[in-house]
């Protein structure tokens, strides 16, 4: 996980349950006069898609231009493939765009993806992965998270929470709905959107998976709550002012993503690594891990390792434990 050259195009995911609004959302992004050039691509969609009369086209061409300067792009294959024409084009000067925005299906977990951004040496080359933005129901949240791992999933992997539909809802629905998904992940920031409003540079430039990004973790986070759901996907954070043996931590956290790599969604962390004056930064995506060092702490910081863990019923005791002994003795 480098840092982005600044010819990078950044590129946004986009998810969310059927139904949840997210296509409204997109539709606003390609008709909206925000004066920039966006690429979307619909990763296989069904009859829930983008307005069809936007997306008339020839067997040639799968590329179509909105009237607000935007692209949109079916895909119907794959979408590395899908991903390297688009990089080709724009590098030879026969579409323009600036940043991409992919739409996944409403059963889609967005983590196949977002791993493409990294594993594919291709795409990495000319993308640089900036968020996930997860749109949420709030009128039928709370069951649809009871009833499918998908959305759990979604929400899991998000840096960005839109709740759609809140208008439907009391006042404590919409916070209890909340408090839930704080529990599933505490990182996420969010908001509501109604009727697919949503502030464009709120949901742009994210840098979600940037090892520099902001770690944002919910401040009620560990709150006690009343209801309590026995959801697949949760989050917890370890603090410790002690510093790591980096060594130990790197061992350690090589052995935890190679047992339990498919369930964590998302882990991210700022670390103080024992005879170091820097920040070292550190990310994850279920079995790939990146660790950078960061600025210089500041003589008044307390120099605090906090990490976030997001994922499907992680041993959190094990893992807990496990980073105490690679703590500097």
């Amino acid at each position: 996980m480098n840092k982005p050259a600044h010819n990078m195009i950044p590129v946004t995911i986009l998810t969310g349950f059927l139904g949840s609004g997210k296509t409204t959302l997109l539709n606003r992004i390609l008709k909206e006069n925000h004066g920039m050039k966006i690429a979307v691509i619909e990763n296989e969609f069904g009859e829930e898609g983008v307005d069809n009369d936007l997306l008339m086209q020839n067997d040639q061409e799968n590329i179509v231009e909105m009237n607000n300067g935007c692209l949109c792009c079916t895909v119907r294959g794959d979408l590395v493939r899908i991903l390297g024409e688009m990089a080709a084009k724009r590098l030879a000067g026969t579409i323009k765009f600036d940043r991409v925005v992919i739409e996944t299906t409403g059963m889609a977990d967005p983590g196949p993806v977002a791993q493409t951004f990294f594993v594919d040496d291709l795409v990495a080359e000319s993308f640089i992965l900036d968020a996930v933005i997860t749109v949420v129901d709030a009128k039928h949240g709370m069951q649809q998270l009871d009833e499918h791992r998908e959305i759990q999933q979604q929400v899991g992997f998000a840096d960005r929470i839109l709740l759609s539909k809140t208008d439907l809802c009391t006042e404590d629905d919409v916070t209890a709905l909340k408090r839930r998904l704080v529990k599933m992940n505490a990182r996420a920031e969010m908001m509501i959107s109604e009727f697919g409003v949503a502030p464009i540079d709120k949901l742009l430039d994210v840098r979600g998976f940037n090892l520099n990004s902001i770690l944002d973790i919910a401040p009620d986070f560990l709150d006690e709550d009343k209801h309590t759901h026995n959801d697949e996907i949760q989050s917890f954070v370890f603090k410790s002012t002690k510093a790591f043996d980096g060594q130990k931590f790197e061992e350690f956290m090589g052995s935890v993503t190679q047992v339990y790599g498919p369930d964590m969604l998302r882990y991210k962390g700022i670390l103080n690594i024992k005879a170091s004056d820097r920040r070292a930064l550190f990310q994850g995506v279920h079995m790939l891990m990146g660790l950078d060092w960061g600025r210089k702490w500041e003589p008044s910081e307390k120099k605090e390792s906090k990490i976030v863990f997001i994922g499907r019923k992680l041993p959190k005791e094990f893992i807990t434990q496990g980073l105490e002994l690679c703590l500097a003795r």
